[in-house]
């Protein structure tokens, strides 16, 4: 639903130009805002016109054109045949922000020149509002590895962040120096050498209790290296199995976790350390679980709660550290991370993880599921291909052991015992399911986008049950594979249909 008047966080603009960005650095110097392009003042959607460069020739002139450089999040919007696009900026960190050397503050629902007066309360406010902003008085710039910088550049360079300044001009735009002197942020981002600031600790538990522990390790280094070491960690620990599947020519690799949900945790955990307490940050490897310790509580205004219903407003505690992992792409929206960890969780089939605060800090707990947990070997596979197959060359008839047990038909007594064997899950699918379908017509029906899921979850169980069946159980893997209901199934959702 679009807005249909201005407001103290929105604003319309018919086309882009530099009044787009003005807005942007009014609500960056304010509580943050969306700018509506394709809107005229009164509301009226006029839309705009889209190139193949045309967003990316939008961002790189908001960049150059503003200091220091901001870099909104795009959406863009249909409606009634015309495109909008809205660039959304948070209140940023480092104030005031300046376009073409002048400041600009959102009030109401317009964009005002700040005064001499206002431009320095932002400064002082900025200076306050983030530790990692403030001098570090026991290192300078001849501390810092220009190496890693050169690494964040080039990253944002292949996300289409134009870039031409030398890592250490690099550094004096983003604030990181000022003169010798290097901020406690610059510091660990780009630290030539190790110490115990950054320590993360890691450990590999042979038991759930965490009384014998197999292997441990110690990270001293730099930020911008942390998140990949710790993932190396923990990927060398978890189990990863190879899932052999009738519908495709290639396995599947899965592992016990979903790896993009447990990067995201341990990013969380490297940005929003408070790196101040004496603490280390903590990662435990168990046979059921993983556990995330994490230096540093939440903000009084902001509770667990809060956190798992997106009723919070995101309070970067290393706000010079965080921009950096944004613009690099590490971090895709603030305050958005733990609703994409928890989705990913359960489109994977496991539990939502736990967070919960302890012994001054954040635990994050990720659970295994008895379901998927543990190194599935080539004979487990094969034997479920085998159950499967078997299951497919009925050709829409009941199996054989069901057929004697009900003659020419399923009997109520047959169909209660498969009844408590059917999953939520598959009783979707059946009801799903019309005439002959492939995969990918049912994972769209069911709004999946993960095949691995769809197939654990959904399409094998219900064939190892007969409900459903290929049109070509000889050829599994075929590309043009579809399924159908067996007359198994055709009972089972006859009966049941009311209670789906």
């Amino acid at each position: 639903m679009l807005p249909t008047k201005e407001d103290i966080k929105t604003e319309f603009k018919q086309s882009f130009t530099d009044d787009v960005i003005v807005a942007l650095v009014a609500f960056a110097n304010a509580k943050g805002g969306n700018v509506y392009v394709g809107i005229s003042d009164d509301g009226t959607v006029c839309g705009v016109r889209l190139g193949k460069e045309t967003i990316q020739k939008w961002l790189n002139d908001i960049k150059q054109k503003t200091e220091p450089s901001i870099i909104p999040d795009i959406d863009i919007i249909e409606t009634e045949g015309k495109t909008v696009v809205v660039l959304s900026i948070q209140e940023y960190p480092v104030k005031p922000v300046a376009f073409k050397g002048r400041y600009y503050v959102r009030q109401s629902n317009s964009n005002h020149l700040m005064t001499a007066f206002e431009i320095s309360n932002a400064i002082l406010k900025t200076k306050n509002s983030s530790w990692d902003f403030y001098t570090d008085p026991q290192h300078t710039i001849d501390d810092i590895d220009l190496s890693k910088v050169q690494f964040c550049i080039n990253k944002m360079k292949r996300r289409g962040i134009s870039i031409e300044e030398t890592p250490v001009d690099f550094l004096r735009k983003k604030d990181f120096i000022n003169g010798h002197n290097i901020s406690f942020g610059g510091y660990l981002l780009f630290k030539a050498r190790e110490d115990i600031m950054t320590t993360v600790e890691l450990g590999f538990f042979q038991d759930s209790d965490g009384i014998i522990i197999k292997d441990s390790a110690r990270l001293k280094n730099c930020l911008v290296s942390q998140v990949d070491d710790v993932m190396d960690y923990v990927k060398k620990h978890i189990n990863l199995a190879i899932e052999i599947v009738p519908t495709q020519t290639e396995n599947i690799q899965r592992w016990d976790y979903p790896l993009d949900a447990i990067r995201e945790i341990v990013l969380n955990m490297i940005v929003h350390r408070d790196y101040r307490s004496s603490a280390d940050s903590i990662v435990k490897i168990f046979p059921d679980r993983i556990e995330f310790y994490n230096p540093g509580i939440l903000p009084d205004e902001i509770t667990i709660s809060d956190l798992m219903t997106n009723n919070y407003r995101s309070l970067p505690r290393n706000k010079q550290i965080a921009d950096i992992f944004k613009e690099m792409g590490e971090i895709e929206k603030y305050g958005s991370g733990i609703r994409r960890v928890i989705k990913m969780f359960t489109d994977y089939g496991l539990p939502a993880p736990e967070w919960k605060q302890n012994s001054g800090g954040v635990v994050v707990t990720a659970w295994k599921s008895d379901q998927v947990s543990g190194q599935v070997n080539s004979n487990q596979n094969i034997d479920n291909q085998n159950n499967i197959q078997t299951s497919a060359k009925t050709s829409g008839q009941v199996s054989d052991q069901v057929s004697d047990q009900v003659s020419d038909q399923v009997s109520d007594q047959v169909s209660d015992q498969v009844s408590d064997q059917v999953s939520d899950q598959v009783k979707i699918l059946l009801k799903t399911i019309k005439g002959e379908m492939v995969v990918n017509e049912m994972m769209e029906l069911l709004n999946l986008k993960h095949h691995h899921y769809f197939r654990l979850r959904y399409l094998n169980p219900a064939l190892k049950l007969g409900l459903i069946s290929m049109t070509m159980p000889d050829s599994p893997n075929s590309p043009t594979q579809k399924y159908y209901l067996t007359e198994k199934g055709k009972q089972f959702l006859n009966k049941h249909n009311d209670k789906i």
